[in-house]
């Protein structure tokens, strides 16, 4: 099953981190060793690495390199350093909060130590092996709270990827149907291909598929049409920023599927680790949405599709009103509205 997977992992040591190249699949499964953190930078940066609990570890893997590159230095200079290059692992994609929690909570771990450089090594890799190992558990949690809202058989509709690729190893959406089938109960996933990158059909299509579970591709504008004329048990997505209001930040083209499910009286559930909810931001119009190179729109799959020149607007994300969400659930438990997510 999708555990075994670890598609994103710090070497114990901290001279490298070992990750799938997503852009690779469903063609190869190509491992890359990243040994520098520009190199884990740009592996965000250009999607090599995606997902946002899987940039997240990174981004804290990340971390954990440069303080082991740095180790033999004094512990002042180490830590001036380390706050740099941590500040550009930050900024690698700005939507995406997990990233930004997640080198927080190495650096707070890195003030908290004492000693040398090699201490401060130490620790900073021992607390990014942290996040992988609670990812896994967070996503296990996620799961079974959210089984617990499906009938048995269950058909589920997901855009974009938020399984095994995307996390530690199982994922947020996907989670609840990895462990449908680990437990024998009846489960199919219908994928939406995800444009203009095709998240969907390169990579969840592939790694249901791995896992032997039953799996429908279908193009982005036929989600509508699916919803009304099959029957669908629930939507199911990720989330990459939610905010304190419960709108959400996901994949472009979410907000569409979310329209579609409520048009069609499907429920639409947001599966997010608890790390992805950003109590500092009260709404969507809040969030920031990144924007990615015109070409990602012009091309498929290094094959012009539009007119040279032609103005592209991509943003990567879009919001999905709180209005919209049946039910945001995390490892902590099934949120239901009225919204209120920054309460204790």
């Amino acid at each position: 099953m999708p555990e075994a997977l670890r598609p994103v992992e710090l070497r114990p040591d901290g001279s490298a981190l070992r990750c799938i190249d997503q852009r690779a699949l469903p063609a190869q499964v190509v491992w890359c060793e990243l040994t520098s953190v520009d190199g884990v930078i740009e592996a965000i940066q250009t999607l090599t690495i995606r997902g946002a609990p899987a940039i997240g570890i990174a981004g804290a893997a990340a971390v954990a390199m440069a303080a082991t590159r740095d180790r033999a230095l004094d512990s002042l200079t180490l830590r001036r350093r380390l706050l740099a290059d941590a500040a550009r692992i930050a900024d690698a994609r700005p939507t995406a909060v997990n990233l930004r929690w997640a080198v927080a909570r190495v650096l707070a771990r890195v003030d908290r130590t004492q000693g040398d450089g090699e201490a401060i090594a130490a620790a900073a890799r021992d607390e990014a092996a942290a996040v992988l190992v609670e990812d896994l558990a967070m996503s296990r949690a996620i799961g079974a709270h959210a089984l617990a809202l499906l009938p048995d058989p269950a058909v589920v509709l997901t855009h974009c990827n938020a399984g095994a690729l995307a996390t530690g190893g199982l994922g947020t959406a996907l989670a609840p149907v990895y462990v449908a089938a680990q437990q024998g109960r009846g489960i199919r996933v219908v994928a939406t291909e995800t444009r203009p990158l095709l998240q969907g059909a390169r990579l969840t299509a592939w790694e249901v598929q791995q896992a032997g579970i039953d799996v429908t591709l279908i193009a982005d504008g036929m989600a509508a049409a699916y919803l009304a004329r099959h029957e669908v048990s629930a939507v199911l997505v990720g989330a990459d920023r939610i905010a304190r209001n419960g709108d959400v930040a996901n994949k472009i083209g979410t907000y569409a599927v979310a329209l579609a499910a409520q048009a069609t009286g499907v429920p639409f559930y947001v599966l997010a680790p608890w790390s992805t909810v950003d109590v500092d931001t009260p709404d969507g119009a809040q969030i920031p949405i990144e924007e990615r190179d015109g070409d990602e729109l012009r091309t498929l799959g290094g094959i012009a599709t539009t007119p040279p020149g032609v103005a592209v607007w991509n943003p990567a994300f879009d919001v999905t009103p709180a209005a919209l969400i049946t039910a945001i659930i995390t490892d902590r438990g099934v949120h239901r509205p009225p919204f209120d997510l920054g309460r204790p």
